[in-house]
């Protein structure tokens, strides 16, 4: 299997991390979604990542997909056996994968558009979300027992992206989401290889 990702992409890092975790021996090709590739584009019409190539010729997109395929791959080991607890799991990958949304959609507001015609109050409002979910994960941390789930990764894709487009922006006030990363590489020993993007 290869999964098609790009460096700085969040979601492509949070599936990146829960491969590796699981052990299921996937190729990571990295693609540019701007050229569109035959390999991307063949395989998801949308043309984005993460894009997941099967060994049988199929493909897995996007990345919740992606990450409930490797849990039936890994028959259960990404998400808790127990309803409550998969369930708490499930909405804590989508409030991180959310936050992300919110987070890309104000990078490509400004990378995109001409800076006369950048909507501040659309940034302005991306950001609140930002900081409402940011400081709800401070005030409620997911604990990190011996077996990580699939939200755990997406809040770990989430700080990693938020130090790389936001540095010195978000951390403050929120000492102990900026401190969680060093929980999380505890369990997770390739963290601090793959939370920089190359």
């Amino acid at each position: 299997m290869e999964l098609l990702y790009s460096p700085a992409s969040p979601y492509s890092a949070k599936v990146r991390m829960a491969a590796r975790y699981l052990n299921l021996g996937i190729k990571d090709v990295s693609v540019d979604t701007n050229a569109e590739p035959a390999t991307l584009i063949d395989n998801n019409p949308l043309g984005k990542i993460p894009t997941l190539l099967l060994d049988d010729g199929n493909s897995v997109y996007d990345s919740v997909a992606i990450m409930h395929y490797l849990d039936r791959l890994s028959l259960g080991k990404l998400y808790p056996k127990k309803h409550q607890k998969r369930a708490d799991a499930e909405i804590l990958e989508a409030l991180c994968d959310g936050v992300m949304d919110c987070l890309l959609a104000i990078v490509y507001e400004r990378r995109f558009r001409p800076e006369e015609k950048i909507h501040q109050p659309w940034i302005d409002k991306q950001w609140s979300k930002v900081t409402r979910a940011l400081d709800y994960l401070n005030a409620n941390l997911p604990k990190t027992g011996k077996k990580l789930n699939g939200g755990h990764f997406a809040l770990a894709a989430m700080i990693g992206y938020l130090d790389l487009r936001f540095a010195g922006e978000w951390a403050t006030g929120r000492e102990d989401l900026a401190a969680w990363p060093d929980k999380f590489g505890k369990r997770f020993k390739d963290y601090a290889e793959m939370k920089t993007p190359a």
